[in-house]
């Protein structure tokens, strides 16, 4: 009876494991393969200046990763996300202000966001920015006051 119980139990935990990474977005354990030059690029709506290529997830309901391009001279404003965002820039510079200074984030560079920090980002003047973004959650921007 206990190892009937014992199983039921462990069974259980498995099924709640696996239903929750489904929820946060994790894949299956399958390789996932994208190129950034033939991506399917759509422009953001609530955002002009940005368009984005999903990788896999789904930006506007959790976990998610995407290509992201900021068009030259883009100017986000002082904002805030609700999840981390981490990015690598592809090509151009992602430009970026917090109460600590400023960074030009280029190709090869990576900057990790926190969610709930206010900042600032931007394109580059002349080239914009082209870069990899990961989320453990729906992604937002919230405009600072």
């Amino acid at each position: 009876m206990q190892r009937s119980l014992f199983s039921f139990g462990v069974m259980a935990a498995l099924v709640l494991a696996w239903a929750l990474g489904r929820v946060q977005g994790q894949q299956e354990s399958k390789v996932i393969f994208a190129d950034s030059a033939k991506a399917n690029y759509t422009s953001m709506s609530q955002n002009p200046g940005v368009s984005t290529a999903a990788i896999w997830g789904d930006s506007t309901m959790g976990a998610h990763a995407t290509f992201s391009k900021f068009k030259p001279g883009y100017d986000a404003g002082m904002h805030t996300h609700t999840n981390d965002v981490w990015i690598v820039v592809i090509k151009g510079a992602y430009l970026y202000k917090d109460e600590d200074g400023e960074k030009r984030v280029g190709p090869g560079d990576f900057i990790r966001v926190p969610g709930g920090h206010k900042h600032w980002s931007g394109g580059d003047k002349k080239e914009g920015a082209l870069f990899y973004e990961e989320s453990s959650g729906k992604f937002d921007l919230i405009p600072a006051k």
